[in-house]
């Protein structure tokens, strides 16, 4: 497992971590989002040795990462994608990492093969494209079959090929029950992906939860409902307490009653309905329902920039 208790980390004045409590687990793929600048990187880095805690603990299986001999073993991480040498080629640059944690050349082509660098695998690194540079890193990663995985922003620079790939390589990790700790901003992808989600804002800790029960308990539930009688429906539902908007195609969204609820109204007041769909609410809405307060920079009203970009 990983254990964060009670971790700090000050920059001078400024707080990056505060008071940050939380447990990932082995045998689930956790994902772990927040707004840039919640303190995301800087907690991953703690947890890696590559920043001291200001107070508090972050544990790998029960101990400092700084204390384990030959950690890729245990801990296999990518935070940083250009991190190798650029006159090195793929191969090398994995072969020198395997060398210092005493794991076997046959190691080395393995996780080329896995990642599909086995064809690219003796260019050198400066000629790279991200997404080479990306696979590479995640191969670092693997390099030493470790039971704790951490990955930070792992589907930069992937093609959809790519991504769907290492969607189901996380999955297949933690079915082998290993701990796999997946940061990204992509909702759609930890939608897909992660089982459970710690979310932070501002260094603090704003969930530690199931994936869908964080979505059911969050995001926005709705009907969609188009009747060539809007009007007539909408009265009718507003007189039984739902509440209702309109969308900007005509439909409306209705909240307060469900859609098999509004089918028998509509059908009991003879009012024809042309569609009627359950809608529930995405990660990315609730995601945003509850980070609201704690993102840094807002971007402004993108329905008023018309004749401001030129």
């Amino acid at each position: 497992m990983i254990e964060v208790a009670d971790l700090q980390k000050r920059y001078g004045s400024v707080s990056a971590v505060d008071g940050l409590s939380f447990t990932v687990r082995p045998g689930r793929v956790t994902g772990f989002l927040g707004p840039n600048g919640a303190g995301k990187t800087t907690t991953l880095r703690v947890v890696l040795g590559l920043d001291a805690p200001s107070a508090g603990s972050a544990l790998v299986e029960g101990r400092p990462y700084a204390e384990m001999t030959r950690p890729l073993h245990r801990v296999g991480a990518l935070l940083d994608a250009n991190a190798a040498h650029p006159g090195r080629s793929g191969w090398c640059h994995l072969r020198s990492i395997a060398q210092s944690n005493g794991i076997a050349k046959r190691r080395v082509t393995e996780v080329l093969e896995l990642v599909g660098m086995d064809q690219s695998a003796h260019l050198r690194f400066k000629g790279f494209s991200l997404g080479m540079r990306q696979r590479l890193g995640i191969a670092t990663a693997l390099l030493g079959d470790a039971s704790v995985l951490i990955f930070d922003e792992p589907t930069n620079g992937l093609d959809p090929e790519g991504i769907h790939w290492i969607r189901g390589l996380f999955k297949s990790l933690a079915a082998e029950g290993r701990t796999v700790f997946v940061s990204s901003h992509l909702m759609s992808e930890m939608a897909l992906t992660a089982d459970h989600l710690i979310i932070i804002g501002r260094g603090r800790l704003l969930a530690d939860t199931p994936t869908d029960s964080f979505v059911a308990q969050n995001g926005q539930k709705d009907v969609l409902v188009r009747s060539p009688a809007p009007e007539a429906l909408r009265a009718l539902l507003n007189a039984h307490r739902a509440t209702v908007q309109s969308e900007n195609d005509g439909a409306l969204a209705v909240t307060g009653l469900d859609a098999p609820t509004i089918a028998d109204l509509a059908a009991k007041h003879v009012i024809a309905i042309h569609e009627l769909v359950a809608r529930t609410g995405s990660l990315e809405d609730a995601y945003l329902a509850l980070t609201g307060q704690s993102v840094e920079h807002h971007g402004g009203d993108v329905a008023g920039t018309k004749g401001a970009i030129r």
